[in-house]
């Protein structure tokens, strides 16, 4: 049995937002036992021009839906990029999650094949929907989610390698 563009997709989506949600709520822990202000974990980048924690669980967010609706072939929801707190972006994965859930398996079946445009800053890409998972959607989604994770293990959040995999 080959794999299936649904189970390539979103089960792998919604498994990785629970793993970083528990990353998150690491973070939080951590910064009640330390005294750190969680808005400082909230805020921290790994250098000066990359984006802080914040942006990488928005993009991370994006990545996931913008993926499904453009396989599923659905409306992909707007969410505003204003979440500043921990539990923002607990609520942030949660809503992403549901989206996720409320889309069905058989419409992103089939969608091998369906072209999927991409329009960046730089260009506009067009591609099979294979290709543009694969390429594209998963690498860029896990880009923020390892981001993410690294900022709170550079500050010191004592997360590792089983807590980004999750349970087996």
């Amino acid at each position: 049995m080959s794999l299936s563009m649904y189970d390539a997709s979103l089960p792998v989506f919604v498994r990785a937002f629970e793993n970083l949600g528990k990353i998150l709520e690491k973070g939080e822990q951590f910064a009640r036992e330390q005294g750190i202000d969680p808005k400082e974990l909230v805020e921290t980048r790994l250098v000066a021009d990359m984006d802080p924690l914040r942006s990488q669980i928005q993009r991370a967010s994006d990545s996931a839906k913008g993926a499904a609706a453009r396989l599923g072939g659905v409306d992909n929801p707007s969410f505003p990029d204003n979440e500043t707190t921990f539990e923002e972006l607990h609520e942030r994965i949660s809503k992403t999650v549901d989206f996720l859930n409320g889309v069905d398996r058989s419409q992103i079946e089939g969608s091998e094949d369906r072209e999927v445009t991409i329009n960046s800053r730089r260009q506009t890409v067009t591609m099979r929907g294979q290709d543009y998972l694969l390429r594209f959607a998963l690498p860029n989604f896990f880009f923020h989610v390892t981001t993410a994770y690294d900022i709170l293990r550079h500050k010191g959040v004592p997360v590792g390698k089983m807590d980004y995999i999750g349970d087996l």
